[in-house]
Order: C-alpha cells, then sequence, then structure tokens
C-alpha cells in the first residue's frame, strides 16, 4: 500500500490533482483498478496536504449478476458514502442498437453518466482508476488504430460540466495493484458485459506483454515518454 500511495502522492504533486476543499467522487465500476483507488483514497485522506471529502458511485448498467453488496459493506468500513445509480445503458448498447464493436459508445454513456452523478453529490472532482499500463495501452491504441501519439490526461477539466477528471494511478503499474488487491482481499465483482475480454486493449496488453519479453523494461520506457513533456507534451505537469 505504500507504494500505491507514493504513486498517488507524485501525481497529486506532479499534477495538482486535489485541491483544498474538492469533493472527490471515486467511480467504482467493481474491478479492481477502481477498487484499489478507492481504498487508497480513503487513507489518502490523512496525510494529502490538501483537505478532501470522498465519496464514492457505482453505475448498474442493467445487467446481472452484478452484487454490489460487498463494496457496500467495503464503503461502510471506510466511512466512505455510497451511491448505485441503475442504468438502462447495457440494453440500449446490446439490446437496441446491437453495437458490433460496443466499448466506445459504452465508456461514452458512462462518462456522461458518472458526471451527472458527480453534480447530485456535489462532488468537482471524477476521479477514475485507470494506472500506468492503462496509459501506454492508450498510447498503443492511438498510434497503431488513429495514427497519432495520444493518450489520457492525469488531470482534465470538462468545461460543459464543470468536472475536472483526475486519474490519482497513473504512475502505478497494474502488477502492483494486482498484487494488493488480493493481498487486501477487496471484493471485486466480475463484469456481467457480454463483451468483457474481448476488446482491442486486451489485445494491446498482449502485444505490450510481448514486447516486455523482448525488452523487460519496455514499460518503464514508455512511462517516460509520456512524462517528456518536452519532446511530445503528453502529461504536462503544473509549474512548481
Amino acid at each position: 500500500m505504500k507504494e500505491l500511495l507514493g504513486c498517488i502522492r507524485k501525481a497529486d504533486k506532479d499534477f495538482g490533482l486535489i485541491q483544498d476543499g474538492d469533493t472527490v467522487c471515486v467511480g467504482v465500476s467493481g474491478g479492481k483498478d477502481s477498487l484499489a483507488l478507492l481504498y487508497a483514497m480513503s487513507l489518502y485522506r490523512r496525510f494529502c496536504p490538501n483537505k478532501y471529502r470522498l465519496v464514492a458511485a457505482t453505475l448498474h448498467l442493467g445487467r446481472e449478476p452484478f452484487d454490489l453488496s460487498g463494496i457496500q459493506k467495503m464503503c461502510d468500513e471506510l466511512e466512505v458514502e455510497y451511491v448505485i445509480k441503475r442504468t438502462q445503458i447495457s440494453e440500449v448498447i446490446f439490446d437496441v442498437r446491437k453495437e458490433a464493436n460496443p466499448c466506445a459508445l459504452c465508456a461514452k454513456m458512462r462518462r456522461g453518466a458518472l458526471i451527472d452523478l458527480c453534480k447530485e453529490l456535489g462532488a468537482n472532482k471524477l476521479a477514475l482508476g485507470h494506472h500506468r499500463d492503462d496509459a501506454e495501452e492508450t498510447l498503443l491504441l492511438s498510434m497503431l488504430y488513429e495514427g497519432r501519439i495520444h493518450t489520457f490526461h492525469p488531470m482534465t477539466f470538462l468545461s460543459r460540466s464543470g468536472i475536472t477528471q483526475i486519474r490519482p494511478m497513473v504512475y502505478a503499474s497494474e502488477k502492483h495493484i494486482i498484487h494488493l488487491v488480493k493481498k487486501l482481499g477487496l471484493p471485486v465483482v466480475p463484469s456481467p458485459c457480454p463483451a468483457n475480454g474481448e476488446t482491442k486493449r486486451e489485445e494491446m496488453t498482449e502485444i505490450l506483454d510481448y514486447i516486455c519479453k523482448k525488452i523487460p523494461n519496455a514499460r518503464e520506457l514508455l512511462l517516460s515518454a509520456l512524462q517528456n513533456t518536452e519532446q511530445y507534451g503528453l502529461w504536462e505537469k503544473q509549474q512548481p
């Protein structure tokens, strides 16, 4: 946990993720990453230089089984307010529109619903559980499928909604998160999504794993490339 908290502290310092008086809503999908983020952010309140209120929110996409009782118990123990909002996102994507490639539309609809929920909860920051490996996979996706050098930013102000999107775990490796979730016994909820495990992101994971067999420090080098703002300008840090 010290390593993950150190990654969050560094990201907060580098990008100014949390300001005094913020209300931070953690988007909890039920997966390992969002649960690790929620747990870490509940601990980070103790020594973060800026005081913030923490809430957690889950979108129920309309697919079963999706038992959230374990997450509710976890939030109660962490003394974090937890809200579940039922939606028809899955029905729209798979039954109405019958999307052949559903992930992009699903992500867009989920993000919009989470932003609306942030407003209802009085939150000005939406924290997502993306980690270092996600950033590197997004970089590869953009290069190989869009022909551009791009990935998500650790902090993005969404001007239409007034909500700021933050990703406190951008320096954390997925390998460490997996170990941490198992060690803590966090209540991971299996995804009922029909497309789970069959996305282009999984392809990028396989490609990166193959590259790392040839170049063991490839992930560290990709992280350095993301941080090389003078040349690429992907992750610009805040001015000291």
